[in-house]
């Protein structure tokens, strides 16, 4: 294979775009992505039949406006290029088909924000995003929004915030005689996941249904050994990766890192970072392939939050920075951070935004399945809290505290034999407690989940710091001493926001206690995390810098509740399926083989021993009758909960539903070690998690 050649050979890419369109056409599209202009629609129809004959060479016969729906996948309608002329056909893409699309819309979420009688939707082209040929179609990256004019996905407030932060972050520049084009934000988004058997799976239904296991007894051996983490990748792993890695990059994806993550089954993919945008359109094909190119191998990539109770889950750490458009990356401290006011406002200012909206940061990751994972000692806690590491720790507390400032140093490093070379060592060490921590240029947000369209994070992350961008150049511009303004705007908003810095150990059962006294939010549930969007200065962040209105704030807050009791139910469902069809009789027939065999060696002689059958058939008999009760309670509790109202609803879920859930496993996987294999009717953690050789 010759990478070079096949990296982003299906993406009609700055490359392809400069040999197939005219010149003139070529520069206007360049500058509508590369600056931001306004979109010269003059040059839709070139465009489109470039883009159009491009594809038809690669074998594409349809097109679709490929969009990013509310219920956090993708959706796409596919049409063909076929127009009738006369008694044949001719391949043809329209100007106006490229740039608009016409989607049924009342079928997707939108938080009550339209009627679900009207169906009027609109697609339209982002061209900042490249379009791709994926199997026999030209995919056409697209915002959606409502025949009112609400949108109605998650890359329309991208394209906002990131215009937002842009408009304000060139404020602050300019105040330091800094000009640029565009400030950008780029995002990496690392993605974990598990690979298992298709075999395996298909025998539970609870995978299947849900993503994750509703019951399971600890696997043998899990994680204990810590022998895992970037251990050696089994041959069937290495196929599917290395399959993967070249799908990926046909599709212009740098997939750069792979490794075995720390859970048997687990493991890791990392991109190289791009534009948040594209970065976003990429994980969501990502996840896609992934699952795609696992089945070509017998395998199913699972991207559930958390598909094994007692094990590691998965996440996806999204490494956020922002740069100028002439290389400057506002993050990067210099060897002198306490010298770099431009740095340090920079620093502040996201603080700040962190601060202040640190409960609209932890619901944009909250979904039912990341619940399981958050707080748990594999990810960060559900508080959100900024990790600045040795250097900037320190000189952030002497700003804060007013005490001298010692510079702190990067090292050499080295084992101390002549054979082994010097090594670098950074000014901070990396913190994987931390939610929100700094890396040397950039942010690395933890929390978000493995299933997650990394839009919601971002999103919000572009429009907070967006506001304390605005807020500070409010507070500066018309200063005539802007260095020395902005020191002590540096200082009192340090002072002010010093309680979202904590620099220990975030897994540690001290934070917690700590986190509270300090009036730091701790939202455990979505049904909680989700309920800060209704608040007014919440809403009004979104308005302020353009994200969205204020109807379509609270919309997008009612479709998370909606997709979250939706979840659960199907959860519980599946649960009460399981429960009652399949766990309750297996023991029952456990039982009755087990007394069968006692009688039977009565027959024989009164004077057998039969303790042990007898302990296991009281034992079971006890366990499936309380399981039998719970699982009707469970039942009950589901019946009761009105679904449409899903602000209560939401509640009832989390603090009734899942708790009850938690009983009912219980019970069952203590009868699962009980039982005899060939009668428990899925297979064990331990088939399933080294089902792949």
């Amino acid at each position: 294979m010759n990478l070079p050649e096949k990296f982003g050979e299906n993406v009609f890419n700055d490359a392809v775009q400069k040999e197939r369109l005219p010149k003139e056409v070529y520069k206007s599209l360049r500058a509508t992505i590369e600056a931001g202009t306004q979109l010269d629609v003059s040059i839709a129809g070139a465009v489109a039949a470039a883009m159009k004959d491009w594809a038809v060479s690669k074998g594409a016969t349809h097109y679709t406006h490929w969009f990013q729906p509310l219920t956090g996948l993708t959706a796409e309608k596919h049409d063909s290029f076929i127009e009738p002329e006369g008694d044949r056909v001719i391949m043809r893409l329209t100007g106006k088909s490229l740039i608009v699309g016409e989607p049924d819309a009342s079928s997707f979420p939108s938080g009550g924000s339209r009627a679900t009688y009207m169906a009027r939707g609109y697609t339209a082209w982002d061209p900042t995003s490249p379009a791709f040929v994926k199997g026999t179609t030209l995919y056409i990256p697209s915002i959606f929004v409502s025949y009112t004019g609400e949108t109605l996905d998650k890359k329309s407030p991208v394209l906002k915030s990131m215009k937002a932060l842009d408009m304000q972050a060139k404020r602050i520049l300019k105040l330091f005689g800094i000009e640029c084009k565009k400030v950008t934000t780029t995002v990496g988004p690392e993605q974990e996941y598990f690979l298992i058997s298709e075999d395996e799976y298909f025998k539970r239904i609870d995978l299947r249904m849900t993503g994750r296991t509703l019951f399971g007894a600890p696997v043998l051996r899990g994680q204990e050994l810590e022998d895992h983490y970037f251990g050696t990748i089994k041959p069937a792993i290495a196929e599917f990766m290395a399959d993967l890695d070249e799908t990926l990059w046909s599709f212009g994806i740098p997939s750069k890192t792979r490794h075995n993550e720390v859970a048997p089954a687990q493991h890791e993919m990392a991109p190289v970072y791009a534009t948040t945008n594209v970065a976003i359109d990429s994980n969501m094909l990502t996840m896609e392939l992934m699952k795609k190119v696992a089945q070509k191998h017998g395998l199913i990539c699972l991207l559930h939050e958390k598909p094994f109770e007692g094990i590691n889950g998965s996440g996806k750490h999204n490494n956020w920075s922002m740069s100028t458009d002439t290389g400057l990356n506002l993050l990067e401290p210099g060897s002198n951070p306490e010298k770099n006011t431009l740095f340090m406002l920079v620093l502040a200012a996201v603080i700040k935004a962190v601060d202040d909206y640190q409960g609209i940061l932890r619901g944009a990751v909250a979904s039912a399945g990341n619940d399981h994972r958050l707080g748990a000692n594999e990810a960060p806690p559900a508080i959100i809290s900024v990790y600045l590491g040795d250097q900037l720790g320190a000189l952030v507390d002497s700003i804060a505290h007013g005490k001298e400032y010692v510079p702190f140093r990067a090292k050499e490093g080295s084992i101390g034999v002549p054979e082994s070379p010097i090594f670098p060592k950074d000014a901070s060490d990396r913190n994987r407690t931390s939610p929100f921590a700094f890396t040397g240029n950039k942010f690395e947000f933890r929390m978000l989940g493995s299933q997650a369209n990394v839009a919601d994070a971002n999103i919000v992350l572009n429009t907070i710091i967006a506001d304390a961008f605005c807020d500070f150049a409010d507070k500066l511009e018309g200063e005539k001493d802007i260095e020395a303004a902005a020191r002590q705007l540096i200082t009192d908003t340090i002072r002010a926001h010093k309680r979202i810095i904590f620099n220990l150990d975030g897994y540690g059962p001290a934070w917690e206690p700590e986190a509270e006294r300090r009036g730091l939010l701790n939202n455990k549930d979505t049904a909680d995390a989700t309920e800060v969007f209704f608040e007014q200065p919440n809403i009004d962040v979104f308005v302020k810098q353009g994200v969205y209105t204020e109807q379509e704030a609270v919309a997008r807050a009612m479709v998370r509740l909606e997709n979250y009791v939706k979840i659960i139910n199907i959860e519980a469902l599946t649960m009460l399926k399981m429960a009652k069809q399949d766990i309750i009789p297996a023991v029952s027939d456990y039982i009755a083989e087990l007394c069968s065999n006692v009688a039977a060696k009565k027959t024989i002689s009164e004077n057998i021993p039969c303790e042990t059958e007898k302990g296991l058939i009281i034992r079971l008999s006890d366990l499936n009758d309380k399981f039998g009760a719970e699982v009707k309670k469970l039942e009950s509790i589901l019946s009761a909960i009105d679904k449409e109202d899903v602000r209560p609803a939401s509640k009832a879920m989390a603090h009734e539903v899942l708790p009850q859930m938690g009983v009912v496993r219980k019970i069952a996987d203590e009868m699962e070690t009980l039982t005899a294999e060939d009668y428990w009717p899925y297979p064990s953690y331990t088939d399933i998690l080294y089902s792949v050789k």
